[in-house]
């Protein structure tokens, strides 16, 4: 398939109109116990906190929710040098690296669960799903913030996992002009070109533009990345309570399918940098275009009025040759070769109000929402499962490979819809008490082409959510809270049958603590989830099928704490025991049940401090990062005990460091894995395990306008 470059015209045309037209600015939010809100400043007054783009959907603070939140902010992105979203989530308690698809997307389990593994795993922006669909690298020069919100958010989303919900907001258009550009060259003959631009046209409507080229070769042999990401946005201020707000995200990845290395007899046998597809394949090439569209009108003082739309496109295309398992002689790996040609689309769009009523001496902070969504997906792959093999010491590309054969030609096509009320009560002074419920209803059919059969199903489901927070002072907060999850599977089965949707149901207590300045806060929590009719790949064709395994049980203690602990010295740290297993296994064939879930350590931690100080009175910053992940099992769908491995622990060290000589330029040097560590990100099987990368220097250079 090519992809069509009218989804890239039709995407502009609304950008056409907004730049016809005419707002205000947004100033960011800058208190770390709040979620993302933005407020619009006028020629004249302050106008009032948008929260349509957040994960909680309103304006509370974290202290006053019953769950754990943590949200990574701009400050810290940029302090530990973030460039996508693996390397933000890797500053969070209880995440977890999964297999990626050879590199080609984000994928990561949330206190052990690890959603649908047909696409990468989920995550919103602005508060829409935007991981149905072919998604590449999450590129982070749009990313304001990061806020991961632990727990079930079906009660608000619907569809999700009962781990958490990853949201980003993006940057929003400033009344005051900025602009800064930048550009990195790093290890490995990477290089970065990025923009940030934005500020007025007129009185009413400002704009914002975000763009990011990337383009370098890795420390794997015979792989390299293209990666290119732009983002125009637009605020118009209607009116001083009403503003409406548009924004579009174009990205393309042209990337090498790497599904990295084997392991001999449980054990790492050949270099990090061994590569064992064919270099002549090409690259795979992951294209999205998204829009997003938000309206939010000030009714009163009390209440408010806010709706979104999203529509997206997106495809992934590319030629590969992978590993399939190894001989007898544990030198020899079979491969298989494929191609991947799928495209999907998603319009999603949901209206809320929110608002305060009062009486009996408590305010009852009420939320009413409605949303809906139609997604498609249209994959059309072919595959040998005999190409050629390859010595894993001494590998010889570019032998033929047999013909290929249609191994997969189907539309599936899903829609939903939900209504959802949440309220926010508080009692008195100390105590609040949060409870909502959503109804969902979902429409799901797939039509397999190949076999000229359709498989139609419908579900619905409530999910309800409750919690209670104590405040015996102003820096101290005790929650509890109890809710569950629903999350409608995709694909068929082996046998062309439907798959129940995953329900699950969770439980977390714990304690929030804020210095008394405010400057540093932190979170102790402890859950326990169960979720029934988990996805895993069916070990009787794992590349191709799944099977719901049955149950996973989830608990743990986590971690959390971030801010300035002592006059500049920021801290951010967290430290996550998580133990999740397999509890029921309803699969054929060997079982998993008892087994501790595939790339998911029972302990990980991470600890990144930054000092800053001044030369010649211009500011200036050292700092360092320690990042540990204990051992996990690397199997995801061992068909037999002999198929068990584990991925040894790991602990990687990197230095951050950045320089202001003046108001204009800022450059930075970080070097990630400084002692050259050989490490394990994830696996899939012992013939799919992912290397971490080797030392990397990046130097980065910044100028403002």
């Amino acid at each position: 398939m090519s992809y069509n470059p009218r989804h890239f015209r039709r995407a502009l045309v609304p950008t056409a109109v907004f730049l016809a037209c005419a707002p205000a600015a947004w100033a960011q939010n800058t208190d770390p116990k709040a979620l993302e809100t933005v407020e619009i400043t006028g020629a004249k007054q302050p106008y009032r906190n948008l929260t349509a783009t957040g994960a909680t959907k309103t304006d509370a603070l974290i202290r006053d929710l019953p769950q754990s939140v943590r949200v990574l902010g701009a400050d810290v992105l940029q302090d530990a040098g973030v460039t996508n979203l693996a390397q933000a989530l890797d500053l969070s308690s209880g995440i977890s690296r999964q297999s990626n698809l050879g590199g080609l997307w984000d994928s990561y389990a949330i206190r052990g669960f690890t959603g649908d593994p047909n696409f990468g795993s989920d995550y919103l922006v602005n508060g829409f799903n935007y991981s149905r669909g072919y998604n590449g690298v999450r590129d982070a020069i749009n990313t304001n913030s990061v806020e991961v919100l632990k727990g079930p958010a079906s009660a608000l989303y619907g569809r999700g996992e009962p781990g958490g919900t990853v949201n980003i907001t993006t940057k929003k258009p400033l009344f005051q002009p900025s602009r800064t550009v930048g550009l990195s060259a790093g290890s490995f003959g990477t290089y970065r070109a990025t923009a940030d631009l934005t500020g007025p046209i007129n009185e009413n409507v400002a704009y914002r533009l975000t763009a990011a080229y990337e383009k370098g070769d890795s420390f794997r042999d015979h792989t390299q990345s293209e990666r290119t990401m732009i983002s125009p946005s637009f605020i118009w201020r209607l009116s001083e309570d009403t503003t409406l707000s548009y924004e579009l995200e174009m990205s393309q990845q042209k990337a090498t399918f790497d599904r990295g290395v084997p392991f001999v007899r449980g054990r790492a046998a050949v270099p990090v940098s061994a590569f064992y597809g064919e270099p002549n394949d090409g690259l795979h090439t992951t294209k999205t275009v998204g829009n997003q569209l938000f309206l939010q009108h000030y009714i009163n003082d009390d209440w408010s009025f806010q709706s979104g739309l999203s529509f997206r496109e997106s495809s992934i295309e590319g030629v590969s040759t992978e590993a399939r398992f190894l001989r007898s002689d544990n030198q020899t790996l079979a491969r298989q070769r494929r191609t991947r040609d799928n495209n999907a689309s998603d319009l999603s769009g949901r209206a809320e109000v929110l608002g305060k009523l009062r009486g009996l001496g408590v305010t009852h902070n009420v939320l009413f929402g409605v949303d809906a969504y139609r997604f498609h997906d249209r994959r059309l792959q072919y595959r040998t499962a005999s190409a050629a093999d390859i010595d894993i010491y001494n590998p010889v590309y570019g032998r033929a490979a047999a013909a290929m054969t249609l191994n997969t030609d189907q539309k599936e096509a899903q829609r939903a819809y939900g209504l959802y009320l949440q309220d926010q009560i508080d009692l008195t002074k100390e105590w609040k008490l949060l409870g909502g419920v959503r109804y969902d209803r979902y429409n799901q059919s797939l039509s397999n082409f190949r076999t000229k059969s359709l498989t139609e199903q419908s579900l619905s489901s409530v999910s309800p959510r409750i919690g209670l927070v104590y405040q015996p002072s102003k820096t101290v907060s005790f929650y509890a809270t109890a809710a569950g999850s629903f999350r409608p599977n995709s694909g068929v089965s082996i046998n062309a049958t439907a798959f129940p949707a995953e329900k699950g149901k969770s439980y977390e207590a714990g304690v929030k603590l804020d210095s008394p300045d405010g400057k540093v806060s932190s979170t102790i929590a402890l859950y326990s989830i169960t979720k029934n009719n988990v996805l895993t790949p069916d070990p009787r064709d794992p590349n191709n099928y799944s099977v719901a395994v049955g149950e996973q049980k989830s608990k743990g203690l986590e971690f959390d704490v971030s801010g300035e602990i002592y006059p500049s010295y920021r801290l951010s740290a967290a430290y996550a025991f998580t133990d999740s297993k397999v509890t029921k296994d309803s699969s054929t064939g060997y079982s998993l049940q008892g087994r501790q879930v595939a790339n998911v350590p029972r302990n990980s931690a991470n600890v990144m401090l930054v000092k800053t100080f001044g030369v010649n009175g211009a500011p200036a910053s050292i700092g360092a990062g320690i990042q540990y992940v204990g051992e996990r099992q690397g199997a995801v769908a061992p068909a037999s005990a002999a198929e068990e491995f584990k991925l040894p622990a790991y602990t990687t060290v990197k230095v951050i460091s950045s320089y202001e000589p003046s108001k204009q330029w800022r450059v930075s040097l970080d070097i990630d894995n400084l002692f050259n560590r050989k490490f394990y990100v994830s696996s899939y099987s012992n013939v799919w395990v992912y290397p971490g990368t080797k030392r990397r220097i990046t130097l980065t250079a910044q100028y403002k306008f």
